[in-house]
């Protein structure tokens, strides 16, 4: 599981900060209008951490802090790891919509061959939109779904693709025209056919009912070590039957996935040691083979390989793209391992037991005992699919609860990507939603600590907490389309649970328990309100950590209302929310955790869905438009896509690697369309 950075604004005062307000009008962020500005945040180092803003989004980047650290040896790995993440690139836009390919690359090619007027209101949507398509990695937006509409008219962008001798299809035009036409990329609305009324290319030609017909047939509910059934492959109905296609070498995917194989193989031959080797081996073998034993087996070796510097992130991971939860999107993550900050959280990592015993779940829903836990907080060195441009702040993995529960797994801060949001904060909107000066105060002061100390938590403690009954199928398979949010909720409640237990600041983890009140005020802050600024008008909250951090907020905001501890008040129009007592407030989360561990070990799917429909979904539109026009004169987007670090090979005369160096551009326009032209696999 990761967690998004996009979705943690708001959790600290630094991440509130760094994210910002909706645009400055109530155009939805669905509309690509051409209101690009240059709105640059240099650093107190020097470098720069924001370059532009256009739409619902700004760009940020990051920087590789250890590089001149590495080997030779060490530089030449990751260069291949980086390289094998890149040559996938494709498989995500196709992924998220089959029509993203055809569309990109028609953008793509106007852009780079139109020789007409470029200063047209026109030609600048035109490029908005094509910017809005890299950073979203297709024709929808990210979070909510939506499909981005151009600002430009089909006529205008028919006009330009003759010009410059671009073929556009029918299904082109009506995919990008058609609001109606793919509206939702992922659907959560329980009340239509989830799988048919959503966009990614997952399924085709079947109904959720067909999907969970083909799955049950093969699952085995007494299975103690279950495939992820249906992580790398597409559904599709051929001559009346249901038929499942891997994405492998040889099938779907299968041009792109071979040059990812390529480079995987040559990391291999370089790896710092034999587990690492072991790991490389196996995931070719998987990606060749298409075959989910091979997946397991990458995954338990993969968990167990925590010696060296260099780790990485690979395969078809995260299933929030899918309405099911079952496929995972495309995704890699090129990381170094800081070991001085590592050292520093040291102490959650080796009491992952405490945690689990003194957690507030029932007893027969603990582990009896937490085996094989690793976490590290590392540098990025570049990223791809799935987290790119749109990038987490931490990661957990494997996915696989059985192989959690019996080899552990690998938790990640990505600290270098933590660092540009704090440096390209800007001006805050803690002033604005906080309910006095102590609040404020106290965000100042400890809000960073939280932020991050949230993340870390998270992923490290939450995901690999808790079990699942004997009998009991995966929360995929007994939660489906709620799994997602439960899952990231149940890791939200560990973490704010142990926020306000003293020995965080026993442990040296926290200086005093001002921290956990500083992450209750801004948890709550942001899932009831600041959140909002993100919703499009009229729209339920879609997206998987908005409605978990949505149904936990309001919970907790209904059951404080009757114990006193928190109360929703309104002053001169404005509302805010208060905290009267936090030791009540940490009563509230633990009994809710226990609640949300219950469902998730039993399988409880009746309340899950209660839970997430009742408290997670609908949008108070009132309150939403106050949110917007109270962040309105701060102007920073809500949304952020980042530009990677390039990678270069330096070779001698025999074509051997003796040295990598790294550059970082500035242009997020340029970064893209160099990635068009050199990691461009598949037909389209």
């Amino acid at each position: 599981m990761n967690f998004k950075a996009i979705f943690s604004v708001g959790i600290s005062a630094m991440m509130l900060a760094s994210c910002g307000n909706q645009p400055k009008t109530e155009t939805p962020a669905t509309t690509a209008k051409a209101d690009t500005v240059v709105q640059r945040i240099v650093g107190d180092d020097g470098k720069l951490y924001q370059s532009e803003q256009f739409a619902d989004l700004r760009v940020l980047h990051y920087y590789i802090p250890q590089w001149d650290s590495l080997s030779a040896k060490q530089k030449e790995l990751v260069y291949y790891l980086y390289e094998a993440g890149l040559a996938g690139r494709d498989i995500m836009f196709d992924q998220n919509c089959k029509y993203n390919l055809p569309v990109r690359h028609a953008l793509e090619k106007v852009y780079t061959t139109y020789s007409g007027d470029k200063t047209t209101e026109d030609w600048k949507n035109l490029e908005t939109y094509l910017k809005q398509m890299w950073a979203h990695t297709g024709i929808h937006h990210h979070y909510n779904s939506t499909k981005n509409m151009p600002a430009f008219s089909q006529d205008y962008f028919e006009d330009v693709c003759d010009a410059t001798g671009t073929e556009v299809s029918e299904d082109v035009l009506k995919a990008m025209f058609d609001k109606d036409f793919m509206a939702m990329k992922v659907e959560s609305d329980v009340s239509k056919d989830l799988v048919a009324t959503s966009a990614v290319n997952f399924y085709e030609g079947v109904t959720t009912q067909e999907v969970e017909d083909y799955y049950a047939k093969l699952r085995n509910p007494g299975n103690r070590t279950p495939f992820e059934y249906g992580l790398n492959s597409k559904l599709v109905k051929e001559n009346g039957v249901v038929v499942e296609k891997p994405w492998k070498v040889g099938g779907i995917y299968s041009e792109a996935l071979e040059q990812v194989v390529f480079w995987l193989e040559k990391a291999e031959k370089v790896a710092e040691n034999d587990k690492q080797a072991a790991a490389l081996r196996l995931l070719r073998e998987y990606y060749k083979s298409g075959d989910l034993m091979r997946w397991a087996n990458f995954n338990i070796t993969w968990t167990q390989a925590t010696e060296g510097d260099i780790d990485f992130i690979q395969g078809f991971v995260e299933t929030y793209n899918d309405p099911l939860g079952m496929r995972g999107s495309y995704e890699s993550i090129v990381e170094i391992k800081d070991f001085e900050a590592s050292q520093r959280m040291k102490v959650m990592m080796d009491n992952a037991q405490w945690f689990e015993t003194n957690s507030s779940t029932a007893a027969e829903h603990k582990k009896e005992k937490v085996v094989g836990i690793t976490y590290n907080i590392v540098n990025v060195v570049g990223e791809s699919g799935d987290a790119s441009p749109q990038t987490p702040i931490g990661v957990n993995l494997p996915n696989a609860n059985w192989i959690r529960a019996k080899y552990g797994s690998k938790s990640v801060s990505l600290g270098n990507i933590e660092e540009s949001y704090e440096k390209a904060s800007g001006a805050s909107l803690l002033t604005e939603f906080a309910h006095d000066e102590e609040e404020v105060s106290r965000a100042k002061e400890f809000g960073g600590v939280a932020g991050k100390l949230h993340t870390a938590m998270h992923e490290v403690i939450g995901h690999a907490s808790g079990k699942i009954n004997d009998g009991v199928g995966q929360p995929r398979e007994t939660l489906k389309n709620y799994a997602s949010t439960i899952e990231e909720g149940r890791a939200d409640l560990v973490a704010l649970y142990f926020m306000m237990d003293p020995k965080m600041v026993e442990w040296g983890l926290m200086p005093s328990l001002e921290v956990g009140k500083a992450e209750y005020d801004a948890y709550l802050r942001n899932g009831l309100m600041v959140q909002l600024r993100r919703v499009a008008e009229g729209k339920d909250l879609e997206e998987a950590h908005m409605r978990n951090r949505a149904w936990i907020s309001n919970w907790l905001i209904e059951k404080g209302k009757t114990d006193g501890s928190v109360s929703v008040m309104n002053k001169e129009g404005k509302t805010y929310v208060d905290i009267a007592d936090y030791d009540k407030m940490r009563a509230n989360i633990g009994e809710l955790l226990k609640e949300v561990q219950r469902i998730t070990s039993e399988g409880d799917f009746n309340a899950a869905a209660a839970l997430s429909d009742n408290y997670g979904k609908k949008v108070d539109q009132a309150l939403r438009k106050q949110v917007i026009d109270r962040a309105a004169k701060f102007n920073i987007a809500p949304f952020n896509a980042m530009v990677n670090p390039v990678l270069t090979a330096v070779k001698d005369a025999e074509g051997k690697i003796i040295d990598v160096t790294v550059s970082y551009p500035e242009s997020f326009t340029e970064q893209h369309i160099e990635y068009g032209k050199n990691y461009s696999f598949l037909p389209h």
